[in-house]
């Protein structure tokens, strides 16, 4: 089982800069309680997300990957030649969203110009693990077309170009059930064989996160993404209570389900507590 931390989705809106420094020490110490897999920044605008401005200087300041996976979201082109550019990046992340209105909003570019971009960057990406997360994969709030049918066939037509390496679902606006977690897998599978190098990035009120879980771990899902005290993840849900799925209540099931990370359990109670620090602080 992969399990990819989110520290980047946690902070990204945060009103207040954490400094750089804060920032590499709470990375380093989810290193050393052996997470491998870490979202930690973006090559965006700082106009947008000024949070990660300082993209270059903590990935610097952390040590060689050696194995583990650094991973930096990117929105266009000028993103993905900063991230070139700095030491220790293993993969760049972009958003690519299956509803034309959030694309628009997120990234101003349109889905057809989208898939443009999204060729030109996987061929620049020059030895990067590339991975595009699959943004309102459940539904959208804007009235744009969506059944799991359709984030079926989006999945398909990604699976055709050469040089993406990882496919997550994303649940951007926090809508997805654990039914609709499931029909959507199933429609995945049926049209394109297999789930099979496919992630999911779920958001979740805390009540009915091991159910969602659960629905994926039941189709065949091997590849979860979440974040310490389940902070960040869906602005747009319009309740507070939804967020990443919270790491700490996440792994000591995924460890019961016989699907270990390979993290210190012991050690989340107190990385969780870091976690909710940073948010009393710089929230």
């Amino acid at each position: 089982m992969k399990w990819v931390e989110c520290p980047r989705d946690s902070w990204q809106g945060y009103s207040r800069f954490i400094p750089t420094e804060e920032k590499v020490a709470y990375l380093r110490g989810l290193l050393e309680a052996g997470f491998r897999n870490l979202d930690l920044t973006s090559f965006v605008s700082p106009k947008w997300v000024p949070q990660h401005a300082d993209a270059e200087a903590v990935l610097a300041a952390l040590p060689p990957p050696e194995g583990r996976e650094y991973l930096a979201v990117v929105g266009n082109l000028r993103g993905l030649e900063r991230a070139l550019q700095v030491p220790h990046l293993t993969s760049v992340g972009y958003p690519f969203s299956i509803s034309e209105t959030f694309q628009r909003r997120n990234l101003n570019m349109g889905l057809e110009d989208s898939w443009r971009t999204l060729r030109e960057m996987v061929r620049e990406a020059r030895g990067k693990r590339f991975v595009v997360y699959l943004s309102m994969a459940f539904g959208n709030p804007y009235g744009d077309p969506w059944t799991p049918g359709l984030t079926a066939q989006f999945v398909g037509r990604m699976r055709e170009l050469e040089g993406i390496a990882g496919l997550a679902l994303a649940d951007t606006y926090g809508v997805a059930s654990a039914q609709t977690i499931s029909e959507t897998l199933e429609a995945v599978a049926g049209l394109n064989g297999n789930l099979q190098g496919l992630g999911l990035h779920l958001h979740s009120r805390p009540e009915d996160t091991l159910e969602k879980v659960r629905a994926a771990l039941q189709a065949g899902v091997q590849w979860l993404e979440g974040a310490l005290g389940g902070i960040g993840g869906c602005p747009f849900a319009g309740d507070e209570r939804v967020g990443n799925l919270a790491t700490e209540r996440v792994l000591p099931y995924l460890e019961q389900q016989g699907h270990g990370v390979g993290v210190a359990l012991e050690g989340l109670a107190e990385l969780a507590g870091r976690a909710h620090l940073l948010r009393t602080k710089y929230a």
